[in-house]
């Protein structure tokens, strides 16, 4: 079977990329904060609802490194108007955006995972587990510590809780 480039780029999902490129220690970090997230609205479920429209407006790791790189590229182009030496500024943020496309890590990573922005299925992790606590699936009970723990144990990839 030959290999098309297509089926040579899904070797791993980008939130595997990232979570294995950054420390355990902060993928624990934010993992510890999502829980505790869970937690006090399983305590509080009228405010789910609410929470949920946050987690709608909350920009994952990857929109967060594309505006980033957006808008240093188009700083560099600018100010490569005046002095040539600064399109290089924007060729190096294109490359490191390239870089992070391919192996999930690039150097503004550590630092924007350490502030706790969170990956797309980080965030989703809480979602359902908030939507599951409020009953939104069947067979669910509203509020029920045993049906937090279940999500907290198996909603997450297995990728995340071997940081644990």
């Amino acid at each position: 079977m030959n290999a098309t480039p297509m089926t040579l780029m899904k070797t791993s999902t980008t939130t595997e990329k990232v979570l294995r490129n950054t420390p355990k220690k902060v993928n624990r970090s934010i993992l510890a904060q999502t829980e505790a997230q869970i937690r006090y609205y399983a305590a509080h479920p009228d405010l789910i609802r609410d929470r949920l429209r946050e987690l709608d407006e909350e920009w994952d790791i990857e929109r967060v490194l594309e505006a980033n790189a957006s808008a240093l590229t188009l700083g560099g182009l600018f100010l490569g108007l005046f002095k040539k030496r600064y399109l290089f500024f924007s060729a190096a943020v294109m490359l490191f955006l390239q870089q992070h496309a391919q192996e999930g890590w690039c150097p503004p990573l550590p630092v924007l995972r350490r502030l706790g922005v969170r990956t797309r299925t980080e965030i989703e992790y809480e979602r359902y587990a908030l939507k599951m606590i409020r009953g939104d699936f069947v067979g669910t009970s509203r509020g029920s510590r045993r049906v937090v723990e279940k999500v907290l144990d198996a909603a997450l990839p297995e990728v995340l809780t071997h940081s644990k």
